[in-house]
């Protein structure tokens, strides 16, 4: 299973490229997804890093015909234009396509986002707003979530 946690604050360097964390590259089965990333501009413009092995499970299991024809042709057309199969280099920087960069609005301080099945590439003021935006909703859901598994645990002691 794919677990991808935590935040990571980096600069992105004078030759457009950015470390990604060995604490978010270690929490990735090399055998079971690869080691290569495929980078993809996800929901809300948001530029994501998805395990190769992973990604192409993903890309397989859109069914064909599960949208109208023009629909299912301009999502496949777009989703693969606007995805690169990329390698981090030997000290774990990945290279940002710049047309890619500036689609998804890239400054120079990034922060990674662990978020299950892939990273997310933010700018680290749009994080850090997102996260005020959103923290309420987030403690509501945690608390219910806590409380549905504690409710199972009781009715099976």
């Amino acid at each position: 299973m794919l677990l991808l946690t935590g935040e990571y604050q980096h600069v992105v360097d004078g030759k457009s490229r950015v470390l990604i964390s060995n604490k978010l590259r270690n929490q990735i089965d090399v055998d079971e997804h690869g080691s290569n990333f495929y980078l993809v501009l996800g929901s809300n413009g948001i530029l994501c890093l998805y395990p190769e092995k992973y990604f192409e499970q993903i890309v397989l299991a859109v069914a064909p015909g599960s949208a109208a024809p023009d629909e299912a042709v301009a999502f496949e057309r777009i989703s693969f234009a606007l995805t690169s199969k990329v390698e981090l280099d030997a000290q774990g920087r990945l290279l940002l396509n710049e047309r890619l960069r500036k689609r998804a609005g890239l400054k120079n301080h990034i922060t990674l986002v662990g978020v299950r099945d892939h990273i997310e590439l933010w700018n680290s003021e749009n994080w850090e707003q997102y996260l005020t935006d959103h923290m309420a909703q987030y403690q509501k859901q945690m608390l219910q979530a806590r409380q549905i598994v504690l409710q199972k645990e009781s009715r099976e002691h």
